[in-house]
């Protein structure tokens, strides 16, 4: 099962007013065609946003969706996520066909279960985050989530991910470019490049190459991580401002990362272990997610789908005027 996939950023979608639900619909039909999705699994990703979209409208008083290519084993998909600050509901009482809160038919959530390869959603009084992925026959889905967006009026982001699978190893890179913009978006580019070459080498010599690829860049902040599948463990090494935390119910910890910028200043890296990972989930983030998160506080969270949690820690912290970059990965489940 070998994947690389580097990450394409979030198309945002506001839906406020009944106009916008066609131009969901229209979204999620051309990137379905630009992942690679035939036409009737495409029809498939126009009606699920199209439902999406009419069912925030309809019970939430508007709110964004939320679309972006994402890596399978055997190709891609499309990640559809609808976004809201709403009242909330009961997830397992309306997938039941025939409820509505609305005097509809109340076909809408159950409709979405059956269009998607994946459905999941979180919903408490602060909102709602829904989600469905479509693929393609015997694409299979990863548990990985990613929330990529560049601030706002900015054609371009200065953050950067990438996912590769190879063997036992899981690697996953996360790179914040100094400031913004193009040229912030060329030094990310380029460590994704260094990155991307062999991704399961060591942390520390990855960030080493990464160095020398970012010189003459304005540089920037990166922090890898290397899952072990067999052994169980992680390895990690950052430099700069992109943080990561291994988390699950009980438990967080903090992975450090070393002073310096990537391509400007590198004092030798360091990487650290940490033993026994499985069943928890890796969470990598640049610094236009604020830091003081605490997924504990969301109940039930860590039973939901890792691009579910990487959503809600996107609307939830996101600060709204910097580039936004959250991964989650559900380790021992990839």
């Amino acid at each position: 099962m070998d994947v690389s996939y580097t990450g394409a950023l979030t198309c945002v979608v506001p839906v406020i007013e009944t106009s916008q639900v066609g131009a969901a619909r229209r979204s999620a039909l051309r990137l379905a065609q630009q992942a690679g999705l035939g036409e009737a699994d495409a029809g498939r990703a126009a009606l699920v946003a199209t439902e999406l979209a009419t069912n925030l409208l309809k019970h939430a008083g508007g709110g964004a969706l939320h679309l972006q290519p994402v890596p399978g084993v055997g190709g891609q998909g499309l990640e559809i996520i609808s976004v809201d600050r709403g009242p909330g509901f009961c997830i397992q009482q309306c997938l039941a066909d025939g409820y509505s809160s609305r005097g509809t038919q109340g076909i809408g959530l159950g409709a979405l279960l059956r269009q998607s390869q994946v459905f999941d959603a979180y919903s408490d009084s602060t909102g709602s985050v829904v989600m469905a992925r479509i693929y393609g026959p015997e694409i299979r889905d990863l548990r990985v989530g990613a929330s990529y967006h560049a601030m706002s009026g900015q054609p371009h982001s200065g953050d950067a991910w990438h996912l590769a699978i190879e063997a036992h190893n899981v690697a996953a890179l996360v790179v914040d470019g100094l400031g913004h913009g193009r040229e912030a978006a060329e030094a990310a580019g380029r460590a994704v490049q260094a990155f991307a070459g062999s991704p399961a080498r060591d942390p520390v010599g990855q960030l080493q190459e990464m160095h020398s690829a970012l010189a003459g860049t304005r540089g920037g902040a990166a922090a890898i991580a290397l899952f072990n599948r067999v052994g169980q463990s992680l390895r990690f090494a950052g430099i700069g401002n992109v943080g990561a935390r291994v988390v699950g119910p009980g438990q967080t910890r903090g992975l450090a990362s070393m002073p310096g910028i990537v391509g400007v200043q590198l004092r030798r890296p360091q990487s650290f272990d940490q033993a026994i990972v499985a069943g928890q989930f890796l969470v990598m983030f640049t610094d236009g997610i604020q830091s003081r998160w605490d997924l504990s506080v969301y109940p039930g969270i860590f039973s939901r789908h890792p691009a579910v949690i990487a959503a809600v820690l996107h609307r939830d912290f996101c600060r709204g005027r910097d580039d936004a970059t959250v991964m989650v990965i559900a380790l021992g489940e990839m």
